[in-house]
């Protein structure tokens, strides 16, 4: 049996990762910062699935919660096949609203931990010859919109080059680019969502189902929806400049309340 290792898996898309992952047979490494729900989670996957759950109790804004999972990751004796960088958040504000603590914080889940678990993954997986990584990131990676939009972006850059990278070692990487999701992410930033149509929202469960068929297939960038994929097709056609201001009057409507 093969193990993969989620991280942010007690919620939203991670959540809807860990039940799939484990509907089809394999052992997992759940990762969060709650206790109590990664120990309900793992009894109930365990339950529901008979496979093993492990809980890996990790904050990875903090180095100690990254420096544990980075551990995990190079075990050789016990190895993950499939790495789910999930974990992340959202600051509600425009820039300069929101302080710099705060956006480094974001930065250090977003973008150092990404880097560092996906070597550490990496590097194992290709001295077997196998294994894959998906980097959560956001159709909000294609447009000019503050700085989660830029980290995101960063995610898909650094999956898309390290991908090309290891071509030939075994192991895939692919950046998974949704738009809008029914999970916590809104309500946890205190964000309101009242104002997003309904014809954008995404079932957690379908996007994952379509993810991991997109990284059997090799997709290096998978956007799991064809509305969100026709949108983005509109972005590479319109112009930069153009394309900042329709972003800032969308992100004031469809946005942080």
């Amino acid at each position: 049996m093969t193990t993969a290792l989620i991280t942010g898996s007690t919620a939203g898309i991670g959540a809807a990762f860990a039940r799939r992952l484990a509907a089809q047979g394999h052992n997992l490494v759940l990762v969060a910062r709650d206790t109590k729900r990664l120990g309900e989670q793992a009894t109930e996957l365990h339950d529901r699935h008979g496979i093993e759950a492990d809980v890996l109790v990790a904050d990875l804004s903090t180095e100690a919660g990254i420096a544990a999972v980075e551990e995990r990751l190079g075990d050789r004796t016990h190895p993950v096949d499939l790495l789910v960088n999930n974990a992340g958040f959202g600051n509600k504000g425009r820039y300069l609203e929101v302080s710099m603590a705060d956006e480094l914080t974001m930065l250090k889940v977003h973008i150092e931990a990404v880097l560092r678990l996906t070597s550490a993954a990496t590097e194992s997986m290709c001295s077997r010859g196998r294994g894959g990584v998906i980097n959560v990131a956001s159709v909000a990676a294609f447009v000019p919109r503050g700085t989660y939009g830029a980290s995101k972006a960063w995610v898909v850059q650094f999956t898309q080059g390290a991908a090309r990278d290891l071509a030939g070692s075994g192991v895939r990487l692919m950046a998974l680019c949704p738009g809008f999701v029914r999970t916590e992410f809104h309500q946890r930033a205190g964000m309101g969502t009242d104002n997003i149509p309904g014809w954008m929202w995404l079932d957690a469960d379908k996007l994952v189902a379509t993810a991991l068929t997109d990284l059997a297939r090799g997709k290096t960038v998978s956007i799991p929806d064809p509305r969100y994929k026709a949108l983005m097709g509109v972005v590479k056609l319109t112009p930069r400049g153009l394309l900042g201001g329709m972003s800032s009057r969308t992100g004031r409507k469809y946005g942080p309340q």
